[in-house]
């Protein structure tokens, strides 16, 4: 991360979290010693936004420029090659920790009105784990006299086993891909069935090189959606489950020039909002005055039994 950053390690029921105050990062989850999500050291720079928190927006704002009441803003691009804003303003910022015991952490931000966004917002992230595994909850809180534009999502990598997700089965229950263009903004929706994308009832990922976010999500009686990448060799998985907050995820192969960081994970993103959202017709998300956004999330360890068929029903 940084060297000599604050982290924070919580376990309980056999899972084990580390968190990190640069970007209130997750930069380690594993169950009974097994990687749940793609880790890096304490010592190294967090590589390609692996585990962090991301608002006041997630994935991209095209060319960094948005509008709202008639004043147009530009945000810093630092995606350059693509010239986009990426991933909001927090996640290299060094949270502050309000809470801390075995099982739990709480961090907290306040984002300070700044250049290409003039708005005050206070951030809390709740960690804690437990034998439903980790959940991380994400409350924004508009300390701004009017309404601000505002989206967020977790940013980890799940790791089903061993290898490369090439071999792993995905289980992702959404009808619908934004299709991009070379700057990966969006142009349109397409069902998944036609652009070789349906997961709905499981499929290997194989050499497919997949960086787009889908919509049109099932849910269970509970409202939640749940995504489960299984190995098919050992049988061991990982699923991440959330709420109606969430109606889009993105969902990135990984797809490095580093052989270190090539495929070695899947990005499993829900968005609060869809890609370049403070763009879409209508304006953009918008949080009301001293109201609060609250999203929450679980990672959680599974594991297909002798004799049965990946994906995992129910």
């Amino acid at each position: 991360m940084i060297p000599g950053a604050p982290e924070w390690r919580i376990s309980s029921h056999g899972y084990e979290a580390v968190i990190s105050a640069v970007g209130a990062t997750l930069r380690r989850l594993r169950y009974d010693g097994r990687d749940l999500v793609v880790p890096f050291s304490a010592e190294e720079i967090r590589p390609v936004y692996r585990g962090a928190l991301i608002a006041p927006w997630p994935n991209r704002i095209a060319g960094g420029r948005y509008g709202m009441d008639g004043i147009r803003y530009q945000l810093p691009l630092n995606e350059v090659e693509r010239g986009h804003a990426l991933h909001g303003l927090v996640h290299w910022i060094r949270w502050e920790p309000a809470e801390v015991s075995q099982s739990r952490v709480v961090l907290r931000h306040d984002l300070v009105p700044q250049d290409g966004y003039p708005f005050a917002l206070q951030l809390r992230a709740d960690f804690e784990v437990g034998e439903n595994g980790l959940r991380t909850q994400l409350d924004a809180t508009n300390e701004s006299a009017a309404p601000v534009p505002y989206g967020c999502c977790p940013h980890p990598y799940l790791v089903a086993g061993q290898g490369r997700v090439d071999s792993w089965l995905l289980l992702l229950p959404a009808a619908r891909r934004l299709e991009v263009d070379e700057r990966l903004i969006p142009l349109h929706q397409a069902p998944v069935d036609t652009v070789d994308c349906d997961f709905r009832a499981g499929a290997l990922i194989g050499d497919r090189l997949i960086d787009h976010a889908f919509t049109d999500l099932t849910r269970d009686e509970g409202g939640h959606t749940t995504v489960r990448l299984v190995d098919t060799a050992t049988g061991t998985g990982v699923q991440m489950r959330w709420g109606s907050w969430a109606e889009w995820v993105q969902i990135h192969t990984a797809d490095r020039p580093e052989p270190s960081l090539n495929r070695v994970g899947l990005a499993v993103e829900p968005m609060s909002c869809a890609p370049d959202a403070f763009n879409q017709f209508g304006g953009p998300p918008l949080l009301d005055a001293s109201s609060s956004h609250r999203a929450q999330w679980e990672i959680s360890a599974s594991r297909v039994e002798e004799g049965t068929s990946p994906p995992i029903e129910g």
